[in-house]
Order: C-alpha cells, then structure tokens, then sequence
C-alpha cells in the first residue's frame, strides 16, 4: 500500500485516476480508521512523521471530485466525494451526543471517546481511547491526541497536513487543553500535562517554566515541547527596549508555574460517570 500510494502522490496519472486507485484509497482510508496506520508515531520516546501517510491523505484530496452530500434543501453542504462523514457504529464504542457534531471520514476514534456538541475532528486524526472531545472544540488534520485527554469547551488543536513533512500536533495520554485552549504549529504537549484555560502554543512562542528555571522554544528543527506533568497558564513578559518600554507593553507568553501533585489531581480528575 504504501509503495502505491507514494508512487501516486508523486506521479499523477496523466489520464485521471481510475477505479482501481480509487480503491486503493478507499483501503488506505480503512486502516486510518481502524488506527492501523498514523500520520505521526512515537518511536523511543521521539514522535516522527509518517510522511506516506500524510502523502496518502493529501492524495484523497486531489483525487476527490465535488459532491453533493446535503441531506435535504434546507441542510446543504458540498465536499470532495472521497471525504463524507465517517460511519460509526454502536460496536464501535464512541459516544456523540445530538446536536450538530461532524467527523471526517479517515480519522480514528477509539473506544469510549466522547463528543459532546457541536465538535470536529478532521481527516487524518487519531483520537485515543476514552478522550473528552467537549463542545465548540476542533482535532485538526492529522493532529495524534492520546488516551483520557480531555479537549474543554472551545479549545482548538491544529493538526498540520501541509506542508507534507512537517510533524502535527501532538498530545499525549492523561493531558487535560483548558476551555479556550490553541495547540498549533506542531506542538508537543507531553503526557499528564495541564494547559489552563486561554493558553496558546504556538512554535513561535516560548514557554518559560518557573519551576525549572529555564525557556522552552522551537528551535534546531525540533517542535515546541511542554514537560510532562506541567502546569502551563498565560503570562506576558514585558518589553525591554525602544518605544515599546517606554509604553510600559508587554508580549504574551505561556508560563509553567508549577507541575502536578496532589492538590492539582483533586481538581482536574476525570468523573468517570460521564463516560
């Protein structure tokens, strides 16, 4: 599969793409489904790129041609027909809740997930087994979220589909993204990490940790990382020099003001009630 796809993406046939291709993809798409392949995996500890399956996924794009998915006059929308909405079943073990959530077809949702409405997670997503998905929130292209992470209300985590190479978001198991939440630009949130709420990463913007002592920023061609167990919330740091000093302005910056304990785990556990 991942020959043929590769040989497709670079080599667009010059008469169309033919049934056979189509179902090629269309088996390419199954395994995204089924968690079996991921455009992103962790591998001693580092997370890579899968870059033929993030080329696969590009490939269901210009493959697609427009079609009309509307259900009826008044709810129409139109999308590339190699795209529709994922079809989930009871057996698979994920639970969304009416009112206006969309899943792409090729993102994987594993047991226990929950969605609460309106929500969305695009092609090429992984979302772990027993995740919160909460309202207003988005799982971009491609974006890896682990197991018992819990997306609040309104939080926005970028996947990274182009450019090709580049690595998604990811977010490991145990991580809890505040209300109001953005994760872009090929993030690492490590694993049991907590952003509160309005915290922006970003791979321009440093973090600088309190508790270490020390800054953490994209840099070497390596992605932005938050610490595991980090307790990140919004901060500014002041201008220093020019006019802007003399403003008294200051420029926004995530801090990590303290790591998990005892007291942290009381407030942010999981009520397992709701799942």
């Amino acid at each position: 599969m991942e020959k043929a796809l590769v040989g497709l993406f670079e080599n667009p046939p010059e008469g169309g793409y033919t049934e056979e291709h189509l179902q090629l993809f269309e088996e390419f798409k199954r395994a995204l489904n089924a968690g079996e392949v991921r455009a992103a995996q962790r591998q001693d500890g580092v997370w890579r790129v899968n870059l033929w399956v993030k080329q696969g996924i590009l490939l269901g794009f210009k493959m697609g041609t427009l079609k009309n998915f509307s259900l009826d006059e008044n709810f129409r929308f139109f999308d590339k027909h190699t795209y529709p909405l994922k079809r989930i079943t009871l057996e698979d073990g994920v639970r969304i809740v009416p009112g206006g959530s969309s899943i792409r077809d090729g993102a994987h949702l594993g047991k226990g997930v929950t969605c609460m409405p309106p929500m969305y997670v695009n092609a090429g997503a992984f979302v772990d087994d027993g995740t919160m998905i909460d309202s207003h929130a988005l799982v971009g292209s491609c974006a890896q979220i682990g197991k018992r992470v819990h997306l609040s209300a309104a939080s926005q985590v970028g996947g990274v589909l182009e450019p090709v190479g580049a690595l998604p978001v990811i977010v490991e198991d145990d991580v809890l993204i505040g209300g109001n939440c953005g994760v872009y630009e090929g993030a690492i949130v490590r694993e049991g990490a907590i952003l509160g709420a309005g915290t922006i990463l970003t791979s321009g913007t440093p973090v600088y940790d309190l508790v270490q002592q020390r800054i953490y920023r994209r840099e070497g061609g390596r992605p932005l990382e938050i610490p595991a167990r980090a307790v990140v919330v919004p901060g500014s740091r002041g201008v220093t020099q020019g006019w802007g000093r003399e403003q008294k302005l200051s420029i926004y910056t995530p801090i990590i003001v303290k790591y998990r304990d005892s007291k942290t785990e009381s407030s942010v556990q999981l009520e397992e009630l709701l799942r």
